[in-house]
């Protein structure tokens, strides 16, 4: 399984007008502010500390593009959620993922759900936009490492349930490893379209 060493940080937008060349092949990442983001893209990645990490809700302020080889890119956005952003601030968010829900780049998206709380409805919403323009979505139900088995199979069971054909799920776990392979086979397949 491909492991990108040579990822690094290519742009931090404010603006849409700063987003790289619509070229190659792009992957979003999106959730609520404190899902586990920025802890699954260093895993996937294989790459410690390329997204910063923080206990701290709404890290993530700008939509951040991180190069894994040429042409090819994450894009992490803002957690939404987030209540401290002012509302100017989320307006911001708003046009940008517009922006890049209009790149011929964009491949898919990956919606990372803490698998304590579940598929909610600003998640459905994420996978609603998705869906009407043929965006692909795989869910990462996160910190399973913090469920038992009994509860684990409860949250996969409702999160399939919850987006009712329209995402892939499966459990995941930056701590522990739980889904890293199949979240980096999905990442590849888009990538490599």
């Amino acid at each position: 399984m491909s492991i990108y060493h040579r990822a690094e940080l290519l742009v931090s937008a404010a603006h849409a007008r700063q987003f790289p060349p619509d070229l190659g092949a792009e992957v979003a990442f999106a959730g609520r502010s404190n899902a586990g983001k920025s802890s699954a893209i260093n895993a996937i990645v294989g790459r410690r500390g390329l997204a910063r990490t923080s206990k701290t809700p709404g890290r993530t302020r700008l939509l951040n593009f991180f190069e894994l080889d040429p042409g090819a890119r994450i894009v992490d956005l803002p957690g939404f959620g987030y209540a401290a952003a002012g509302a100017e601030e989320r307006a911001g968010w708003e046009s940008m993922t517009t922006a890049l829900s209009q790149r011929a780049a964009l491949r898919g998206l990956f919606l990372v759900v803490d698998s304590r709380r579940g598929v909610l409805a600003r998640d459905q919403e994420l996978i609603a936009w998705a869906s009407a323009m043929n965006c692909p979505v795989h869910v990462l139900l996160s910190k399973t490492d913090k469920l038992k088995r009994a509860e684990l199979a409860g949250a996969l069971a409702a999160a399939r349930r919850a987006t009712a054909q329209r995402a892939t799920v499966q459990a995941f776990s930056a701590v522990d490893g739980t889904g890293l392979d199949e979240a980096r086979k999905q990442l590849n397949q888009w990538i490599k379209k």
